[in-house]
């Protein structure tokens, strides 16, 4: 066998160890009494991590643009069993929002456990077209934005030895095609949060920073956004949604989800082909071309841990 054949074989055995003798060591009623600020929480995943987070008895702040959508979000977690809930609308293309939300939520929770970010800007999945103004927003939006909140929150996820959560993708790994302004977004995401975590530990600062790497999730946007120039299946956004959370909870340095993405990351690094992903994507796309939703069995999200 060829040495790439090896490694090739070799990685695909530890997945497939990891995936069927895995233990899950995450505890829901651990979160019972938390309290978390949500960002992005009107639809898709971060709707979905609200839902979960108030059956497990959270106490939740959430943030996102649509006032009326948020009203109804909370009104869900609050029959769901959310111990207490609060919204504040805020729209993070403006700098001056990050920090009074977060000033927001220690007012209404007393302090914070948990910071999840997973907003993002309207996203173009198409060919670079030279708008550097959109790209401009777009950083601001999901990355400058991510870098004010958690500095404002540090302080107080420091004397509770708190846990931050980035919401990334794999396109913050792996570039793809259509992704270019998103993409770096993303990239940047991993860069500031992987190097901020280092320094976090060399001043023995007990704040965990999990980063989550996702893949093509079935939200509504998502799907309108690719249909018809991606051949990839979409995986459930809640169960997204509980690999995040699960994540963050378990203190993990990482989480892959689907769980497949590890090694494709992997991979890609090693041996780089791009013609081999290009295959995916298609800049015309045509009938019977979109993005297959799928509801596969639930498996543990591979992780990397502090």
């Amino acid at each position: 066998m060829k040495p790439i054949g090896k490694v090739l074989c070799a990685t695909a055995f530890v997945i497939g160890f990891l995936a069927v003798f895995w233990k899950d060591s995450f505890k829901p009623e651990t979160l019972s009494g938390a309290r978390v600020l949500l960002t992005g929480a009107s639809a898709g995943i971060g709707e979905q991590m609200a839902y979960h987070y108030a059956r497990f008895g959270a106490e939740i702040v959430l943030t996102a643009r649509r006032e009326a959508v948020l009203q109804k979000v909370m009104e869900k977690c609050l029959a769901l069993g959310a111990k207490k809930i609060f919204y504040i609308p805020a729209d993070m293309s403006n700098p001056l929002e990050p920090e009074k939300v977060v000033h927001f939520a220690l007012q209404k929770l007393g302090g914070l456990d948990y910071l999840v970010l997973n907003h993002i800007g309207t996203t173009r999945f198409q060919m670079w077209d030279g708008d550097v103004e959109y790209t401009r927003w777009l950083m601001q939006v999901n990355f400058f934005s991510y870098v004010s909140l958690a500095t404002a929150a540090l302080p107080t996820l420091e004397k509770n030895q708190g846990s931050l959560v980035v919401v990334s993708s794999l396109t913050g790994k792996i570039p793809t095609p259509f992704t270019t302004s998103y993409s770096a977004t993303k990239f940047a995401l991993d860069g500031f949060f992987s190097s901020l975590r280092h320094e976090l530990s060399m001043q023995k600062k007990n704040i965990s920073v999990t980063l989550c790497i996702l893949g093509l999730i079935d939200t509504k946007s998502a799907l309108e956004s690719t249909r018809g120039k991606v051949y990839l299946p979409a995986s459930p956004a809640a169960d997204a949604a509980l690999a995040i959370i699960r994540g963050g909870a378990l203190r993990m340095r990482e989480v892959f989800y689907p769980g497949w993405l590890h090694l494709v990351c992997c991979l890609g690094v090693l041996f780089p082909c791009d013609p081999a992903l290009q295959s995916f994507y298609s800049p015309q796309g045509g009938p019977g071309s979109s993005p297959i939703p799928c509801n596969p069995t639930p498996a543990p999200a591979v992780a990397k841990y502090h």
